[in-house]
């Protein structure tokens, strides 16, 4: 049996560039989020809607981003084409 070469399909590179840009844009907010917890940690108190401090304010919206981006990847993401399993093969080959 020959091993699968097959290239990756146009549609698995989309689904794959598409979440590397989604999780970059959260790794950038996350890091934001991070970076200001190290070197200003004072900042964090800072209370920046409806008595809630930034600390709060900043990690809720982290977690609703996240659902929102995963939200956007499942709307966006292509399906992949179904390959023939090597049984599904073997049948095709023998029945022409």
């Amino acid at each position: 049996m020959k091993p699968s070469s097959s290239p990756t399909s146009p549609e698995r590179q989309y689904n794959v560039r598409l979440g590397l840009i989604l999780f970059t844009i959260y790794l950038a907010l996350y890091l934001g989020f991070v970076l200001i917890n190290a070197l200003n940690a004072q900042l964090m108190e800072t209370i920046v809607l409806a008595g809630l401090n930034l600390a709060i304010v900043y990690g809720m919206a982290l977690i609703v981003i996240a659902l929102v981006l995963a939200l956007i990847y499942g709307t966006m993401c292509k399906p992949e084409p179904i390959e023939p399993t090597a049984a599904e093969a073997t049948d095709q080959e023998e029945s022409t």
